[in-house]
This record gives structure tokens, C-alpha cells and sequence, in this order.
């Protein structure tokens, strides 16, 4: 397949772009390099830089693309709430502008980055599809938004739409020529940040609380291999069916503790990892754990790399790498 892969510059869509290309498809990224890097566009693929709402009409109408995988997004959940205009404007108006280019160019399917953050603070955990989406902060509103775009072109245009709403990604894509992983400049994710503690750019890691309603008394959180994750949206291009919009979530199914992250990052790293426990944040569910049992049925896909010291050890040599 040709495909058009947005964002393809940042950590998710270079890798999924790496996996694309190993599978033996063509690739093209578009992204505008405002967080993502030049240098992590998989070699064979061909990039071109610019802003989604400007560029994908250009791109898609050059024809012949038989999908895209739409990953370009603000995804700061304190900037969204700081500034609510970057996130109307950048993520959803700019994919109304890639879904009106699809539409024109006639591109049958798409498979969109969603979030676990569509659903807010959850009843119930395992989180399935069916659980209300009710997102508390313009990030995940936002995607939630988008959601919709994407079902109504798929009902009144035939497109061929799988939303796929994944939980924490973490971990690294080792296997190819170059190592692609995480570097955000502001993180806000608990893995690199604490490995940024490990390799001394970092005094110590907060802990924010310590008296949840869980064995150890600190968040639970479901991590998902960035490889896997992968698989997931290859499955998702040859799943996807006409006229229908597909929303499947991505996890593990097992949740870690904060506490357990820092421990594996310690027994990985061989590095102390100082930990301060501070305040609970507001909006902070206690359990955050997804439900990927519609994916296992109707994608085939399960993911292989669930043991929080491979992940861990996957985004430390990445790191070490940098």
C-alpha cells in the first residue's frame, strides 16, 4: 500500500512508520517538526515537511494512496487546558481539513491515534468501548471530537475508519537502523521521566500520593509496548471495512503502580531512583486499565511485550543511545 503517515516524526508515528516500511509499504510522513524530529523519519520513507491543515490536500493530491495514519496532535494535557485554542485548532480543525482531503481524493481508509483520555475518569476498569466517553480536559475532548468527524465521514463517504484509543505507550523500536523512541521536550510521561533520574538529569522522581485505593497506595496505569502498539495499527489498515468507523482500545490488560515502574526502572538501570512522594493531583484516577478484549477478536492482536522491565529496559537503552 502507499501511505500517508501525519506526525510521522514524533515517537508513535516514526515507529509505526519503521513497522509500515518493514512490511513492505510505501511511506510517506508529513509532519511540521514542532515536536517531533527530522532525524526519527525512517529511512525509505519519504518526508515532507509542513502543517497537516496545509499540506495533506498537497500531498493526497498527488493520488495513488491507499490510506492514511493519522498520528499529528498538541497532546499536552496542561496546554490544553492553558490554551484550549491550540487544541481546537491544531487537532481538530486540522483534521477536519485532512478528512475533507481524503474525501476529495477519494483515500479509503484511515486509521486515527486516538486516546484513553476520550473517556475521563472511568466507573469501572477494565475500560471496554461501550464505557462513557466523558473527557475532562480539552486534550481528550479534542480526540473525542475528531472521533465523531471520522464516524460521519465514514457513514456518508464510504471511508474505511478504525480509531484506535490507546493508554500509556512507552518503551522502544530497536530493531532497526536507527533506535526510535521518546524525547519530548516538555515530558510528561512516567517512564523517560524516570530514567531522565537514572542518567543524572533529574534529582528525583514525584510520587503523587501514596494513599490510593491500590496495594501500594500509588497509581495504576496499563503500559503498551510501542512495537506492539504498532502491530495494532497494521492490523487496524487491513481490518478496517467501508462505511464504518472501528473504535478498539489498546492495553495490556494488567496494570503497574507507580511504585512498581520505579522499582523496575531501578533493577533495569542499576541506579538508585530517589522517590518523593507529593500531593495528589486533582483529576488523578486511582486505576487506569484497558480492556483490549474487541481488538484479541477482531484484529487479532494481542500484545507480547507486557512485562514492565522489558519495556523499561527497551526505553533505557534508547535512551542511553541518545
Amino acid at each position: 500500500m502507499k501511505l500517508l503517515v501525519t506526525g510521522g516524526a514524533g515517537y508513535v508515528g516514526s515507529v509505526c512508520a519503521a513497522h509500515l516500511l518493514e512490511a513492505g509499504h510505501d511511506v510517506v510522513v508529513l509532519d511540521d517538526l514542532s515536536t517531533g524530529h527530522r532525524d526519527a523519519v525512517p529511512a525509505g520513507a519519504e518526508f515532507v515537511e509542513g502543517e497537516l491543515g496545509a499540506r495533506a490536500g498537497e500531498v493526497l493530491g498527488r493520488g495513488g494512496f491507499d490510506g492514511v495514519l493519522h498520528y499529528a496532535a498538541r497532546s499536552l494535557v496542561g496546554e490544553s487546558v492553558a490554551s484550549p485554542e491550540k487544541y481546537w485548532d491544531g487537532n481538530v480543525v486540522a483534521s477536519f481539513r485532512l478528512l475533507e482531503a481524503i474525501r476529495e481524493h477519494a483515500v479509503p481508509r484511515l486509521v486515527f491515534s486516538s486516546t484513553a483520555a476520550t473517556y475521563g475518569e472511568p466507573e469501572q476498569v477494565p475500560i471496554t468501548e461501550t464505557a462513557p466517553t466523558r473527557p475532562t480536559n480539552p486534550y481528550g475532548a479534542s480526540k473525542l471530537a475528531i472521533d465523531h468527524m471520522i464516524t460521519s465521514y465514514a457513514t456518508a463517504h464510504g471511508l474505511a475508519a478504525t480509531s484506535l484509543r490507546y493508554f500509556n505507550v512507552a518503551g522502544a523500536h530497536l530493531s532497526g537502523t536507527v533506535p526510535l523512541g521518546e524525547r519530548h521536550a516538555v515530558e510528561t510521561h512516567l517512564i523517560p521521566l524516570v530514567l531522565q533520574v537514572a542518567a543524572g538529569t533529574r534529582e528525583s522522581i514525584s510520587v503523587y500520593g501514596d494513599d490510593w485505593p491500590t496495594p501500594d497506595g500509588s497509581c495504576v496505569r496499563d503500559y503498551i509496548h510501542v512495537d506492539d502498539l504498532a502491530e495494532a495499527h497494521l492490523l487496524a489498515l487491513t481490518h478496517s471495512v467501508a462505511g464504518r468507523h472501528d473504535v478498539y482500545n489498546l492495553g495490556s490488560g494488567h496494570g503497574f503502580s507507580v511504585l512498581e515502574v520505579v522499582e523496575a526502572c531501578r533493577t533495569v538501570t542499576g541506579h538508585p531512583i530517589p522517590a518523593v512522594v507529593a500531593p495528589r493531583r486533582a483529576g488523578d484516577p486511582a486505576v487506569l486499565v484497558a480492556s483490549s478484549e474487541q481488538a484479541a477478536l477482531r484484529l487479532g492482536w494481542k500484545p507480547s511485550r507486557t512485562a514492565i522491565a522489558e519495556i523499561v529496559a527497551d526505553a533505557w537503552e534508547f535512551a542511553r543511545s541518545r
